[in-house]
């Protein structure tokens, strides 16, 4: 693939892999889990309803099939490159040290900071439940923080505990997102089926290329996230040339469908749908289940979505680690002697991952924040910026000619795929960060996904020219000798 100009240091030991202690089954429920289809669904829905009517559950499938091609290209990628740390590997890999870099330094922020925004949810949610009707800034704070210490401890103990926590936590997604809409469409729909194709008289909605509709698809995109956690954990699965790409597909496929399941049982079960959309205001999935299942649905649907979130931050953490370890093997960040320790009979990046604690909360103590509110920003773009460079690494190596196939691959299919899902990824990133003007923010709560970009992308390149000359050559390269650990 792309020639290395790295080096590696004459008589250097043996590079340490991470243990197998993940199964396909495993891979695909930490996928599924980082996803998380209560968070999925919560997490974007009032926005998409606001932003362009009913009709924006139409967002969903598109964004799903342009994700699905991304995670087909991830699927060869895995397979061809299955080591700790997905998108920083197979970047690397595909087109060499510096565009590894990018992708490693976007995710690490784009995933560290949606470990204090998913924490910082579940607390609020966590509070209502036991009866802080109106929590303020600082207990949800520290609930937040006692989760991030407690979803750390759960990565450091162990692969066990994660696979146990993650399988009951997805558990209780599914049967509670299917559970709900089926109760939801059966008993108490509103609205005929039409309704999904209106807009419900929100303004320049009307049309499917519109920039209420193009909102809703850049919505809908902080959704599905998450699929490629399986490929961060590569090292750890069994068999993972073929287990990994098939996780990472069917994660995000399986998650897809149950979000498409409960939105659209939602939008047809809201009263007074039109006048919903036009009050914009208001938590449209509490009050529509609430007014139909009454107040009793109101602590059931909270845990719901402390389970839903925190299982996320299980995932993310795990996944986002192991891109930190990853790196840090290849010496490509400061302190990489330290972050790329392994500890405890399962051998885990146990400083990698409190490395992910630590920021998170601190994040988490600047909520409440204009500050804050900007650094959020980053949490999307920062994914689809770690998507885009390995997917258009994929197609610029097919241009050129230089692209092997791995033991799962897309055939003939693999070029189309691929170029089409560069072409959605800078789409999306484009769509996602473009700054929609809230007259009722500042100028750089606005701009907030532009600057936070620019400004990390500064303090990045400044990191990565200071660690430039000690990176080592590609992990498969030191690899190409040395056995799997068990």
């Amino acid at each position: 693939m792309a020639e290395s100009t790295d080096t590696t240091t004459i008589g250097e030991p043996a590079p340490e892999r991470l243990q197998r202690g993940f199964s396909f089954r495993s891979a695909l429920s930490l996928a599924f889990a980082d996803v998380s289809p209560i968070a999925a669904v919560y997490a974007i829905f009032t926005l998409g309803l606001f932003a362009a009517g009913p009709k924006f559950f139409w967002a969903f499938p598109i964004v799903l099939i342009g994700q699905l091609m991304v995670a087909a290209v991830f699927g060869e990628l895995a397979s061809r490159w299955p080591y700790a740390g997905s998108v920083y590997q197979w970047s690397r890999h595909v087109q060499g040290t510096t565009w590894g870099w990018v992708a490693a330094w976007a995710y690490m922020w784009g995933l560290t900071l949606a470990l204090g925004t998913l924490s910082y949810a579940a607390g609020g949610f966590l509070l209502n439940i036991f009866g802080v009707a109106e929590p303020n800034r600082w207990q949800i704070a520290s609930v937040a923080i006692a989760i991030v210490l407690a979803g750390t401890i759960v990565n450091m103990v162990g692969r066990k505990v994660l696979k146990i926590m993650v399988a009951i936590s997805i558990t209780c997604e599914v049967v509670g997102s299917l559970g709900l809409g089926l109760v939801l469409l059966l008993f108490y729909r509103e609205n005929p089926f039409s309704v999904l194709f209106s807009s419900a008289g929100i303004p320049d909605a009307a049309s499917w290329t519109s920039g209420p509709m193009l909102l809703a698809i850049a919505y809908v995109g902080w959704s599905f996230l998450g699929f490629e956690a399986a490929g961060s954990v590569a090292e750890e699965v069994d068999e993972p040339e073929r287990n990994v790409p098939k996780a990472i597909i069917l994660a995000l496929l399986l998650v897809g469908l149950v979000v498409m399941f409960s939105a659209a049982a939602l939008i047809l079960s809201i009263p007074d749908l039109p006048g919903v959309v036009a009050s914009q205001s208001g938590d449209v999935v509490a009050d529509t289940l609430t007014t139909h299942l009454g107040v009793g649905v109101t602590k059931p649907l909270l845990a719901m979505f402390v389970i839903g979130f925190v299982s996320s931050f299980l995932a993310v953490q795990a996944a986002v680690s192991r891109c930190i370890w990853g790196a840090a093997r290849d010496r490509s960040l400061p302190g990489s002697k330290v972050l790329g320790g392994l500890a405890g009979s399962e051998r885990l990046p146990v400083n990698a991952i409190a490395l992910t604690a630590v920021v998170a909360i601190v994040f988490i103590l600047l909520a409440g924040t204009q500050f804050y509110s900007v650094l959020v920003n980053f949490n999307i773009i920062g994914f689809y910026i770690a998507f885009g460079v390995p997917v258009i690494g994929a197609a610029l190596a097919r241009l050129t000619g230089k692209w092997k196939p791995g033991p799962f691959n897309l055939g003939r299919w693999g070029a189309p795929i691929t170029y089409i899902a560069s072409l959605w990824i800078i789409f999306e990133t484009v769509n996602v960060a473009w700054p929609r003007t809230q007259p009722d923010q500042p100028w750089f709560i606005n701009w907030a996904s532009v600057l936070t970009t620019a400004a990390l992308a500064v303090v990045g390149g400044l990191i990565y020219l200071s660690v430039r000359r000690g990176i080592q050559a590609p992990i498969a390269e030191r690899f190409a000798d040395t056995p799997p650990a068990q």
